[in-house]
């Protein structure tokens, strides 16, 4: 049946003819979903068996705790009396080094922690006071470790269960200065917890990255100030907590390169509503311009579609992800646009070059960019209404849709 119908030669648009279209819709579709599936499995696959690998290697997300700093409350109490530092000088910063593994990238840093905090016996008499530092990841490597207490390396120190502690004495009404630095990587994120201090005083954290992309998660708060170098390609981050109650801890993000798997499986689920569009105007200006179109016709332009998300797919693991996406467009553009002027003439192609560049070109490239995807499609879908209310105002619809019979020309008989 599907056959016949494609063997037809309407001369307008026939509801068999439509028909045959959409099975062609229809089954391209239906490709491009088990297309966009195999993509997203590969991509899943890819990344859960290298994400442990990276991780053991280079060290997981980075969450530097507050120390905590506690006195006995008595010479002859064991209770403790925790207290916080009277100033807390932190300084970090993180290096954006991603790193690719197999098929998939992995958001890695390294990571130059140092800080200073300083101790106050507000008391009348000399107390011990233990700190205890815990480190960011028990499964993270610290090079150039050091630990100071006024000036002074302590250089047999060993952590257990992820902690380092240390007791100095103060006497009564003076100040202690301890001060750590290490150089560590991590993945993914970066944070500082102030733990379950319920009051900040004369805290700053001053923060510098090599990248500008910069997000805060969730639950963090935002820094107090910010600069950009423009020489160094640097971002200057502080955040200065002169005297907060309940502070938020602070954290980065780190930014994500586009995984091409990823954004290749969703741009293949995305395809039908590109093809359908395209469908649509290349069925209302043939008509327009009384262009006979047979619906295998239609098929091979489908073909043509799908070709640019097959070589994209492949191509994004082996180059630059915005040099596969312009490859895999020329190729299509080069296959649909010649085929169009071969079997429509040029009237034909100058239609479908610019609707070939909207809703498969265009479209696609949105989903290179975060929530760029709705606005695009949105102005697309209504400067395309626009475009065919204005073309259609003197189409008589009644004619177009009523179906007549073809009549064939025949010659006339010969006598001998």
């Amino acid at each position: 049946m599907f056959l016949s119908i494609m063997s037809q030669q309407p001369n307008t648009l026939s509801s068999g003819r439509l028909f045959a279209i959409g099975c062609i819709f229809a089954l391209t579709s239906f490709i491009w979903l088990i297309f966009g599936q195999t993509l997203s499995k590969r991509n899943k696959n890819s990344t859960s068996n290298t994400k442990d690998s990276v991780t053991q290697l280079w060290g997981p997300d980075q969450s530097q705790e507050h120390p905590r700093i506690w006195t006995s409350s008595s010479p002859h109490s064991n209770t403790r009396k925790y207290v916080q530092p009277t100033t807390s000088e932190v300084d970090v910063k993180l290096n954006y080094e991603p790193k690719k593994k197999g098929l998939t990238w992995n958001n890695t840093y390294t990571a130059d922690f140092s800080a200073k905090y300083q101790i106050k016996n507000s008391t009348t008499e000399a107390k011990d006071y233990t700190v205890s530092f815990s480190l960011p990841s028990t499964n993270s490597s610290y090079h150039n470790f050091v630990f100071k207490i006024d000036g002074t390396s302590i250089g047999d120190l060993t952590p257990s269960m992820g902690l380092i502690k240390e007791t100095v004495t103060i006497s009564a009404g003076k100040t202690a200065d301890v001060s750590i630095s290490y150089h560590s990587r991590g993945m993914d994120q970066w944070a500082y917890h102030l733990g379950s201090a319920e009051r900040i005083q004369n805290f700053r954290l001053n923060m510098e990255t090599n990248f500008e992309d910069i997000d805060f998660p969730d639950g963090s708060s935002s820094p107090t100030s910010r600069d950009y170098d423009d020489k160094s390609n640097t971002v200057r981050l502080m955040w200065n907590y002169p005297d907060v109650i309940r502070p938020q801890h602070i954290a980065m993000q780190i930014p994500e390169i586009k995984d091409p798997g990823l954004i290749a499986s969703k741009v293949s689920f995305f395809a039908p509503i590109s093809l359908l569009f395209f469908f649509a105007i290349i069925v209302i200006f043939s008509l327009i311009k009384n262009i006979n179109l047979h619906p295998m016709h239609y098929l091979f332009m489908a073909s043509g579609f799908f070709s640019f998300h097959l070589l994209f797919a492949y191509t994004a693991y082996l180059m630059p992800l915005h040099l596969a996406f312009l490859i895999a467009t020329a190729v299509s553009l080069a296959l649909v646009s010649s085929y169009i002027k071969a079997v429509g003439g040029k009237k034909l192609m100058k239609i479908a070059i610019p609707a070939q560049l909207t809703y498969l070109v265009l479209f696609s490239y949105s989903f290179l960019f975060d929530g760029a995807t709705g606005i695009t499609i949105a102005i697309g879908s209504i400067a395309t209404l626009a475009l065919v209310m204005r073309s259609t105002t003197k189409v008589d619809w009644s004619e177009v849709f009523t179906a007549k019979l073809v009549k064939q020309e025949t010659k006339p008989e010969t006598t001998t």
